[in-house]
Parts: C-alpha cells; structure tokens; sequence
C-alpha cells in the first residue's frame, strides 16, 4: 500500500467512526462495480447515504470536496444506482455526501 493509499484508508476509517458516532448504521465499505467505487455506504434512519471520502493533508491544492468533480460525481451516481439495483432497493430514499478529513501527516 503506497502513501496515498494509505491516507486514504485511514480517511475512510475516521469517516466510518465519525458516521458510527451520529447513529449511521455501515452497510458496505469500498463497494466497486464496473461504473466505479463507493467508499462508504450507511443507513441513517430510513435513508441510504452514499459517502464519498476525501483525505489529504493540506489544502494547498484546493479544499478535498473539490476533488468530486461531475466526472466523479457521474461515476458515485451510476454505482450508487448500481447497488440500488443489486440489493433491490431501487425505491429507497438516498443521498449523496462528501467527508473532508485532514490529517496530519508528519
């Protein structure tokens, strides 16, 4: 696992915690399909929330959410439907969020 990913993993983990802490129930994690991937994908109250994770270490570049851009935003539309489709949910009532977590990495 190179640096990023490692950022990244320990990004989705302190999302997961911070989801856990506001009463999301976790249903799947790192969920791929041919149209893309999810990171986190939870259940609060009677709504699917897929979450999109983005880590970094500063914001030199940009701010993270900035990263979702509408490619990506495509890409979390189509698999989110995807996993709709799969788990025959396909009426459920969904969301789409973002997490911004920083960290320091020194």
């Amino acid at each position: 696992m190179n640096e990023k990913q490692l950022e990244g993993k320990i990004g989705e983990d302190k999302a997961e915690i911070y989801l856990k802490e506001q009463g999301y129930k976790i249903l799947c994690r790192n969920f791929r399909c041919m149209q893309g991937e999810i990171d986190i994908i939870a259940r609060e109250e009677n709504t699917i929330v897929f979450v999109e994770v983005k880590t970094r270490t500063s914001t030199k570049y940009g701010e993270a959410r900035e990263a979702v851009d509408k490619r990506k935003q495509k890409h979390i539309y189509q698999s989110a439907r995807y996993y709709l489709y799969q788990n025959k949910k396909e009426s459920s009532n969904v969301r789409i969020d973002v997490i911004e977590v920083y960290i320091n990495n020194r």
